[in-house]
């Protein structure tokens, strides 16, 4: 309990991580199993495997901005799990497709990926999202060096397609602004990565941190005149 205490303050944040982004599953699968899924269960599970996997993409991309704007160094700690957690809601939204709704019946499958427009972007953000998540281990990052950063570049390439996919496949955003919503944040986020918008930001976190740390003046009393 001793060593537990410490541990846990300095590693909070990865716990509610962890937690958080495990807490989606524990519900879909109580719910599966409890029999509380909708009429329909897997579009059910389709549409909160896929919204898990957004909004844990988004919050990936939330952190290196908290890092380097508001100087949350802890932030960074937690990035790479949550983009992973968001591939695996990911793998679990493909699988559904694949398997429960189609029985990776080809001659379905087909025509499915073909004329549905949200089904390419859908594959098409999987697909750029796997060599990332295979390639986020430490060895991965010695073997590729310089290159790693370059393939992992590649997520802001795979977020804005997600969002193109969960669009899509809202019939109509009237009365349905999540869409919207996911694409105004991640339109955000990647903007802060762009060189003189990341510059400013940075100016005004050093004058926001000067301003905080500014020692108070205090006033010195007058000295007492010499007594005669």
């Amino acid at each position: 309990m001793g060593r537990l205490l410490p541990w846990l303050r300095s590693n909070w944040l990865r716990v509610v991580a962890h937690i958080g982004a495990l807490l989606p599953l524990a519900a879909l699968l109580y719910d599966n199993f409890t029999y509380n899924l909708t009429a329909n269960p897997i579009q059910d599970i389709e549409l909160r495997t896929g919204k898990s996997t957004l909004v844990l993409l988004v919050l990936s991309l939330v952190c290196t901005p908290l890092n380097t704007v508001l100087g949350f160094r802890d932030a960074i700690k937690v990035r790479r799990a949550l983009g992973l957690y968001g591939f695996m809601y990911a793998g679990l939204h493909l699988f559904t497709f694949l398997v429960l709704d189609y029985s990776l019946d080809i001659k379905q499958l087909i025509p499915a990926i073909i004329e549905k427009y949200y089904v390419i972007a859908g594959f098409t953000a999987f697909v750029i999202l796997t060599p990332i998540a295979i390639t986020s281990t430490k060895g991965w990052i010695k073997r590729l060096g310089k290159r790693w950063k370059t393939l992992h570049k590649w997520v802001y390439i795979a977020v804005p397609v997600a969002v193109l996919h969960f669009s899509l496949s809202v019939k109509s955003i009237i009365g349905r602004p999540e869409p919207l919503i996911y694409g105004a944040i991640v339109l955000a986020l990647l903007a802060m990565r762009l060189p003189p918008v990341r510059q400013r930001l940075s100016v005004l976190r050093t004058r926001l941190r000067s301003s905080l740390q500014a020692p108070a003046q205090v006033a010195k009393p007058a000295a007492k005149p010499a007594a005669k």
